[in-house]
């Protein structure tokens, strides 16, 4: 088989790490690839977003299948041009991916299909209008971008005067582009956060392993959103009731009417859950693999990635059997100085030899390049350094152990991914001995 994947952050150096463990994958090209996945891949300097050099790109390669990574090219319609040219990808039509490019319209799917959301206060296309608005509200309030915003368009607002400047920056200042010329207000949520990720052939679905991610910049849970800085996986994140609880009032509702609106969804299907005492709600769709999800996620995996997305893309996902290794896993994000605000780029990277030397470790690069003989940054997130374990606890120090080892100029990340998961763990051990 031979595949082409679009994208060039560390979600898609993952996926191409573990497609390329997969003896029926022959050759795989990435446009536009990245610093580190040019040792796996064949990199092509075609632009994520980019749809008709993408499409002209395929036509030219002509590989078997084609697995999109980023949000933004689904979103754009790059499933209903290579299907026009009888070319197979994998992810869901532009309709569908409406789901994630804008939250007013996912709001209003899950209001059709009786899926549990939080309570929606209203949208506004006027910045005056949602102010005023604020009146009206329990707080803390939500306040989320319509559109598009790499993550970084929601905010749990605890007063008034956080809820306003955050709306006058986005609908005035437009510091989010496009994506912020609406926002909807709705009611904040108490419980944990969860990425539920499935891969689904229209019909029947493979759900991946549960994981948490970490959005906020700072340990703590403290400053701004991110597009995330670090993510864990492990065994018993949610009980077996909860999980299908989950698959029966969220996942078969969603993927029943994705079909009965569409064409049958193909691809990833991310859904970001509040576990609440009273069940399981979505706060929000992806129509692709989270990054940094995706990192933790294959280094668990342990099937073949390249014949799941084949299932996908032939409706036969129904035969197809996951297995994953016991355990955790846990990546860690690397960041440029400043970042989510404005980088300094061109850093030289070292220690990822030795870092990538642990046993069960991998570094997955997300904002590098080459520059002659060496790797540099070219992004805000630059490396997802991520390891594998027989528990959390070993997880977490074998990724920390391997963060130590590598270094660039003004290098960031946060010293606390996946304590909360250990804490819960302690407890819950604590609470069975006691």
């Amino acid at each position: 088989m031979k595949i082409l994947v679009i994208g060039g952050g560390g979600r898609e150096h993952a996926m191409i790490w573990r497609l390329r463990q997969s003896p029926e994958v022959e050759k795989i090209w990435c446009a536009p690839g990245n610093g580190g996945i040019d040792e796996i891949a064949e990199c092509v300097p075609v632009s994520a977003d980019d749809v008709p050099g993408l499409v002209a790109l395929a036509e030219s390669l002509k590989p078997d299948l084609t697995i999109v990574g980023p949000e933004a090219p689904l979103v754009a319609g790059i499933r209903n041009k290579f299907e026009c040219r009888k070319m197979r990808l994998v992810g869901p039509s532009q309709r569908d991916a409406r789901l994630e490019g804008s939250k007013i319209y996912a709001k209003q799917f899950m209001e059709r299909y009786g899926i549990p959301t939080p309570t929606l206060y209203g949208d506004f296309e006027s910045p005056l209008e949602a102010i005023r608005a604020l009146d009206a509200v329990d707080w803390p309030v939500v306040i989320k971008a319509d559109g598009l915003c790499a993550g970084k368009g929601v905010l749990v607002a605890e007063t008034r005067a956080e809820a306003e400047s955050f709306i006058r920056r986005v609908m005035q200042k437009h510091e989010l582009g496009h994506g912020g010329a609406r926002i909807l207000l709705e009611g904040a949520l108490q419980g944990d956060e969860l990425s539920y990720i499935v891969l689904t052939d229209g019909k029947s679905f493979v759900p991946m392993a549960p994981t948490r991610d970490h959005k906020r910049v700072f340990d703590g849970d403290r400053g701004p959103n991110t597009g995330g800085m670090g993510a864990y996986t492990m065994d018993g994140m949610i009980t077996p009731r909860y999980e299908s609880q989950i698959i029966k009032d969220i996942v078969c509702p969603t993927i029943a009417g994705l079909s009965e609106e569409g064409i049958p969804y193909t691809g990833f299907l991310y859904i970001g859950l509040m576990l609440t005492a009273g069940g399981p709600m979505v706060l929000e769709y992806n129509c692709r693999l989270g990054d940094p999800e995706t990192q933790a996620i294959m280094m668990r995996m342990d099937f073949d990635l390249a014949a799941a997305f084949e299932a996908s893309a032939t409706r036969k996902l129904d035969r197809f059997k996951p297995a994953w290794k016991s355990g955790a896993s846990v990546c860690v994000v690397m960041a440029s100085g400043g970042y989510p605000g404005a980088i300094e780029s061109g850093k030289k990277i070292t220690g990822l030899s030795e870092a990538a030397a642990l046993p069960d470790v991998a570094v997955f690069h997300a904002g590098t390049k080459r520059d002659d003989d060496c790797v540099v940054t070219s992004g805000g997130r630059v490396l997802g350094v991520t390891a594998a374990a027989e528990s959390l606890p070993r997880a977490i120090h074998n990724a920390y152990e391997a963060v130590d080892k590598i270094s660039f100029e003004g290098a960031q990340c946060r010293s606390d991914i996946g304590a909360k998961g250990d804490l819960r763990n302690r407890v819950a051990a604590e609470a069975s001995h006691g």
